[in-house]
């Protein structure tokens, strides 16, 4: 599978901010819901330690460019895809919580649309907006 433009800067801005890169990329095994043919892959997996007592925090990253033609229509493939990796993610590994990473000037462009909240309240899209020239993590949305 095609990594997307932005995905090693992805990495290297969650390396910054203190996590470890465990899966690139972090694959599902779709025999959990009966989908042996299927294969599906995120692009990246992470954990960061929290506390001792409290173990640790783990995520799947899918990153999106959202450069294409149509910012509405890689807006619809986003939230499908994010839909179909969280099921697969629920069967396989349940305490991994799922993120988009988006560029900060698309996510502005989204930020205000009426459409985008109802999308991200519906969907539960997660979202890490990142800073593609200096690569950091300018924002989680949970």
């Amino acid at each position: 599978m095609a990594k997307d433009l932005f995905h090693n800067t992805v990495k290297e801005a969650l390396e910054k901010d203190g996590w470890t890169i465990t899966h690139d990329p972090y694959e599902l095994r779709m025999e959990a819901l009966h989908l042996f043919e299927a294969k599906m892959q995120i692009d990246l997996g992470a954990e960061r330690l929290i506390a001792a007592e409290k173990g640790h925090e783990k995520i799947a990253v899918e990153v999106k460019s959202l450069l294409g033609p149509s910012l509405i229509y890689d807006l619809h493939n986003l939230v499908g895809q994010f839909i179909d990796y969280q099921i697969g993610l629920e069967a396989q590994e349940p305490d991994r919580v799922l993120y988009v990473a988006v560029p900060k000037i698309q996510y502005e462009r989204l930020a205000d649309q009426e459409l985008f909240k109802r999308i991200v309240k519906r969907a539960g899209l997660k979202v890490i907006v990142f800073e593609p020239e200096t690569k950091v993590l300018a924002k989680w949305q949970k």
